[in-house]
């Protein structure tokens, strides 16, 4: 842990007074070794070399000192330097651990993890804090993706600090990038036998039951986790997630609400609260929290769109105009986004935006049927006939066979004049759905009610 400045109160304020009066006063070697320390830890590195330069000038063979100086050396990316210095120093000590944790530093930085891991393990032999090399020679093993070798590094400081959260949280990620949940559930649960009152432990083993879909025992761990800590924001927000999936949307708007209490409100949290709120049928609630998501952070798209994909569903268009618009200003990549606003503005009449609006989803390669029927029928609406063929024609080469393709091109070629082709359509589209021609009757009523076209309905219609 690092020191405050009031520790080192005493031989800092000395030594910076002898600064300030370009004089030179005594120090011994452990207050040199305190001036340092303040000095890196605060990031003053150029008062922490005029303490080094000094401090080995008064005491030319302090190791202590010297390591320091390799330390600052190793900061400033002088690293060959520095490995001079450490293999002088390791001459000398050949069994001082800090020699060869710094050399592992300076292969670290050289991106050699398989020579700093060997440092460390000489490190190792001869530490007293074998926790701290541990955790060290775990954080090269996942530079090289080496997880089961990280793993078991971190699970070796927890036997040393059983308290360790950061080497089990270390632990847990390890089984993660393995997709070893299962393994996961097993190590968390004997961790919990040792001390079955770590919030942190229950916690991870309610996300890993989560991952494997396990939710009512995740929900029972996060339960454990709010219960020894009342206030744990993760996991109040983790037992909420599970409520969601578990479809009980009340009790998780309540958890979720439960971490606006506990920190600053944020938009992930208020867009969770909308959408349970909308699960159990609340639009009301549901667009309030929506609104407050966007407040926290306005360019969150997915809140405009949620709110837009409410308004749709109550018919609200002109509303819903606003609010896709809003979301199309920051992602107007989102095909899902172009879909809304073209079927909006097909509602509302506004044909052109409509058409403009397929068009997009066709050029982010949304080829979904109900694409290419939507454009035609809104160019069918304002009288591009042609153009409107030339839609169904390029759908009909991706959906062969499609009975709301074929009535359609049936219509537009009757309105143009087409008749043999308008007949050749009408045909194949009875054979492939007779009854679906009650719905397209509406779009081509005219065209429909040609005696011949009746005539050919109806012979279908006796047969099917």
């Amino acid at each position: 842990m690092s020191l405050t400045p009031r520790d080192y109160n005493l031989p800092v304020s000395k030594f910076e007074s002898m600064l300030k009066t370009n004089s030179e006063i005594f120090f011994d070697s452990v207050d040199f070794e305190e001036i340092i320390h303040y000095y890196i830890d605060t990031g003053k590195n150029s008062l922490a070399k005029k303490a080094i330069k000094l401090g080995l000038k008064q005491h030319p063979n302090s190791v202590l000192l010297k390591l320091l100086k390799a330390e600052v050396l190793i900061f400033d990316g002088e690293l060959k330097a520095a490995d001079a210095l450490l293999k002088e120093l390791e001459s000398i000590e050949p069994h001082n651990e800090e020699v060869y944790v710094q050399q592992a530093s300076i292969c670290s930085k050289l991106d050699n993890h398989e020579k700093a891991i060997e440092l460390l393990g000489k490190a190792l032999k001869y530490t007293n804090d074998k926790a701290d090399v541990l955790a060290m020679i775990g954080m090269e093993h996942l530079y090289l993706d080496n997880f089961n070798d990280a793993r078991l590094s971190f699970a070796k400081c927890l036997e040393v600090d059983f308290e360790d959260y950061s080497s089990l949280y270390n632990v847990v990620y390890c089984f993660d990038m393995e997709s070893r949940h299962e393994e996961a559930v097993v190590y968390l649960n004997e961790y919990l036998d040792k001390d079955p009152y770590s919030e942190v432990a229950w916690h991870q083993l309610g996300r890993q039951y989560f991952i494997l879909g396990d939710y009512t025992n995740a929900l029972k761990a996060f339960d454990y986790a709010v219960l020894i800590d009342e206030q744990f924001l993760g996991g109040y927000i983790e037992k909420a997630k599970t409520l969601e999936k578990l479809k009980r949307y009340e009790e998780a708007i309540l958890n979720f609400k439960e971490t606006l209490k506990l920190d600053d409100p944020t938009a992930y949290v208020y867009m969770r609260i909308g959408y349970c709120y909308d699960k159990i049928g609340n639009s009301v609630e549901a667009i309030q929290n929506y609104k407050k998501a966007v407040h926290e952070d306005p360019l969150l798209d997915k809140a405009w769109i949620a709110i837009t994909s409410i308004l749709i569903r109550e018919r609200n268009f002109t509303k819903a105009l606003y609010y896709v618009n809003k979301a199309l200003e920051i992602d107007d990549s989102n095909y899902k986004y172009w879909r809304s606003y073209a079927q909006i503005n097909l509602n509302l009449s506004y044909y052109e935006e409509a058409i403009n609006g397929f068009r997009s989803c066709i050029s982010l390669q949304d080829y979904d049927l109900i694409i290419w029927i939507g454009m035609a029928d809104a160019q069918n609406l304002i009288g591009e006939y042609e153009a409107a063929l030339k839609t169904l024609k390029k759908a009909r080469a991706l959906f062969a066979d499609t009975a709301e393709i074929e009535y359609r091109l049936s219509g537009l070629n009757l309105r143009l004049g087409n008749f043999e082709n308008g007949a050749e359509h009408l045909s194949l589209a009875l054979t492939l759905d007779y009854e679906y021609h009650n719905i397209i009757k509406g779009i081509f009523e005219k065209e429909f009610n040609i005696d011949f076209v009746q005539d050919m309905i109806e012979r279908f219609g006796e047969t099917s």
